[in-house]
C-alpha cells in the first residue's frame, strides 16, 4: 500500500516536472522587481508569497472560465530563481496530466491582471508576464465633459468680443466729441465779422475798440 502511494506520487512529480519546465507547451515565464517597486519597504520573496502567486491564478482561471474546479494545486511553479523569475502551467483538473490551453490563461491572466498586481503591491512593468502583453489602463476622463468645457471658451470668447466692442465704440464716442469741442473752441477764436462786405476783428466789448480816424485827430492836436 505505501509503496503504491510512493509509486503514485513519484508518478505525479515527474509529470508535473514535464508539464512546468521552460519553454514549455502553455507556460509562461514571470519575473517580479520587489526591490525596484518597493525599494525599502521590499519584503522577501518565499513558500508564502509562492501559495498567493498560485491562489490568485486558480482565482483568474475560476473567474475566467467555468473552470470552477481549478485549484491552487493545479498551478505548477518551476524554476525559481532568487532573483525572483520562474515559470508556470496551469494543469487540468480533470486530467491533471495536461495543461490548460495557453491562449486561456493569457486571457485569464489579462482580465485579472489588476486584482494580481494588487495582490503583490506591484504594477505591470514589475510583475512581467513575459508571454504576456500588458493590460492598458482605462482612459482618464476629465471630470468635466468635454463638450462643457469647449462651450465655455467659446462663450468666454464671445463674450470678451462683446466688450472690446462696447468700449471701442466709447472709446470712439468720447475722443469724437473731444474733436467736435476742440474745433469749436477753435472756430470761436478765429471767428470774424463782415461788416458792409469788409472782414472786421471781432470787437471785445470788455476792452473797447479804438477808431483810428479820431485818434490820429487827436495826434493833431497838442494840449494847452
Amino acid at each position: 500500500m505505501l509503496r503504491a502511494l510512493l509509486l503514485t506520487l513519484s508518478v505525479v512529480a515527474i509529470s508535473h516536472a514535464e508539464l512546468c519546465k521552460p519553454d514549455a507547451q502553455n507556460a509562461f515565464k514571470v519575473r517580479i522587481s520587489i526591490k525596484t517597486a518597493l525599494g525599502d519597504n521590499a519584503y522577501a520573496w518565499d513558500a508564502n508569497e509562492e501559495y498567493l502567486f498560485k491562489a490568485m491564478v486558480a482565482f483568474a482561471m475560476r473567474r475566467y472560465s467555468s473552470k470552477s474546479t481549478t485549484q491552487i494545486s493545479n498551478v505548477l511553479l518551476c524554476n525559481v530563481t532568487d532573483r525572483v523569475s520562474f515559470w508556470f502551467v496551469v494543469t487540468d483538473s480533470s486530467k491533471n496530466v495536461t495543461t490548460v490551453p495557453g491562449s486561456e490563461v493569457e486571457a485569464a491572466i489579462r482580465m485579472n491582471r489588476n486584482r494580481i498586481n494588487n495582490a503583490f503591491l506591484l504594477s505591470d512593468k514589475t510583475l512581467q508576464f513575459l508571454k504576456i502583453t500588458s493590460t492598458l489602463s482605462p482612459p482618464v476622463e476629465p471630470s468635466t465633459p468635454v463638450w462643457l468645457i469647449v462651450f465655455g471658451v467659446v462663450l468666454c470668447l464671445i463674450v470678451a468680443g462683446i466688450v472690446f466692442l462696447v468700449v471701442s465704440g466709447i472709446q470712439k464716442h468720447k475722443k469724437k466729441n473731444k474733436e467736435s469741442t476742440e474745433r469749436e473752441n477753435l472756430e470761436e477764436k478765429v471767428e470774424v465779422t463782415l461788416e458792409n462786405g469788409i472782414p472786421c476783428e471781432a470787437l471785445d466789448l470788455k476792452a473797447g475798440h479804438i477808431n483810428g480816424v479820431f485818434a490820429a485827430d487827436d495826434e493833431r492836436f497838442t494840449s494847452l
